[in-house]
């Protein structure tokens, strides 16, 4: 890549790939904490906002349309523009009777909106990145900067979310500035891509390709023919069986009081520990299994890995019994937590790259994140149930015991030994 292929660059890859977290974080992730802090029972706030990864389940049935109509740019900046439009309707429904029902539809919108965004980014990337040296060197980048709006919302925003509330006295009002934020931030995205984004030539709509379609069809058929196809499919539904169930529940518990079994930490401190540390030490945890997989390949990784990952989920059980209020404890136990499941997370996308691996590669990696989005999407609709059953403590352990599905289909896949190694 030459110096002003490189600078060109730089102008938009990361600002794409911050923008691809931005309703990602707002949707699976900002809305557990607003909804709790509006009073939404656990039961309603995993079931309804577990529906959300719908959108990222089947955006592979949609694809063909991105391709079909329209350059991939235009659809990033329209959708950019439709985003930052629907996170302002948020912000302004949250003071109405019927808040949560119209919030959630328009939380829908986003994430629909949110999954079409990322097929077009995805296809946009190897487009204005046309060699496999570009698109390798700024895999990084992309990892970072999308990370970079994880711990920006999770952490920023919500501690914002939370010092407007305690100075206020009006969380609703707290979360509609918070989404408000958000939407001039991708407004003011929408209108930057729009001036700064290349114009590759082989960026184009295909209208009128009936090969596409039979192209897609044929892909998909082709991925229910890969060898061992059951097990794959065993393992990308279950292998985060049990923290599908305990990430839906761990802002509630940890924001819940005491009398009720949670935590009881005010916004603002789960904002610091579980966005910001939490992230931190997942994303150090993914860094840290892609080095051990590239050492030892990732066969011999695989078992260890989801041990790793699985086991520290433990401190949760630790946290709803000792109800320890020391914040540096509460801290470390979280970060131990998302520095396993960022660990072990690293040997799960490597397997997907792994299935993915052939003619179809790009399509049938949409595919796997599918059904890891079907995994996370339906345990999770259900944990606000079984949590309030059970209590926080024995649904922890109900947790735990989930995990065990993931260990017996890590022994039915089948890897080649030297696949992942450096």
């Amino acid at each position: 890549m030459d110096r002003a292929q490189q600078r060109s660059a730089w102008a938009w890859v990361p600002s794409i790939s911050f923008s691809q977290a931005v309703p990602y974080v707002a949707v699976m992730m900002l809305s557990t904490v607003m909804y709790k802090n509006l009073g939404v029972s656990n039961t309603d706030l995993a079931f309804y906002t577990a529906w959300l990864y719908l959108p990222w389940v089947i955006k592979p049935l949609w694809s063909p349309v991105v391709e079909l109509f329209g350059t991939k740019r235009r659809w990033i900046v329209l959708l950019q523009l439709l985003t930052g439009a629907a996170l302002a309707s948020v912000a302004l429904t949250l003071h109405l009777p019927d808040f949560f029902r119209m919030s959630l539809a328009l939380l829908w919108l986003m994430a629909f909106s949110s999954a079409t965004h990322d097929i077009a980014s995805d296809g946009y990337y190897m487009l204005g990145l046309p060699t496999q040296h570009q698109q390798a060197a700024f895999v990084g980048v992309r990892s970072a900067f999308y990370k970079l709006a994880m711990i920006a919302g999770q952490g920023g925003l919500v501690y914002l979310a939370g010092k407007l509330a305690t100075s206020s006295g009006d969380p609703a009002w707290a979360w509609s500035v918070v989404f408000c934020a958000m939407a001039a931030l991708m407004l003011a995205l929408s209108a930057y891509h729009q001036l700064i984004l290349p114009r590759p030539d082989s960026d184009r709509s295909h209208a009128g390709g009936g090969a596409l379609w039979k192209d897609f069809l044929r892909t998909f058929h082709s991925f229910f023919q890969k060898p061992g196809i059951k097990a794959t499919l065993g393992f990308l539904l279950l292998y985060r069986l049990g923290e599908a169930q305990l990430l839906k529940m761990a802002a509630p518990f940890l924001l819940d009081p005491r009398a009720q079994g949670g935590l009881g930490l005010s916004t603002e401190t789960f904002g610091v520990v579980y966005g910001t540390v939490g992230v931190c030490a997942l994303v150090l945890g993914g860094l840290s299994g892609g080095v051990v997989i590239s050492r030892f390949g990732l066969k011999r990784s695989l078992l260890p890995m989801v041990f790793i990952m699985h086991v520290p989920d433990l401190v949760f059980v630790y946290l709803a019994t000792a109800l320890p209020t020391n914040t540096v404890l509460i801290s470390a136990c979280l970060a131990v937590e998302q520095f396993g499941y960022g660990f072990g997370f690293s040997a799960f996308l490597l397997y997907m790259v792994l299935v993915a691996d052939g003619e179809h590669k790009t399509a049938h990696y949409a595919i796997c994140t599918g059904f890891m989005a079907l995994g996370m999407m339906l345990p999770g609709m259900i944990s606000g149930w079984i949590q309030q059953h059970l209590g926080y403590q024995h649904f922890f352990i109900w947790a735990c015991i989930s995990t065990l599905p993931a260990f017996a289909m890590t022994a039915l896949v089948r890897i080649d030994s030297e696949f992942g190694k450096k």
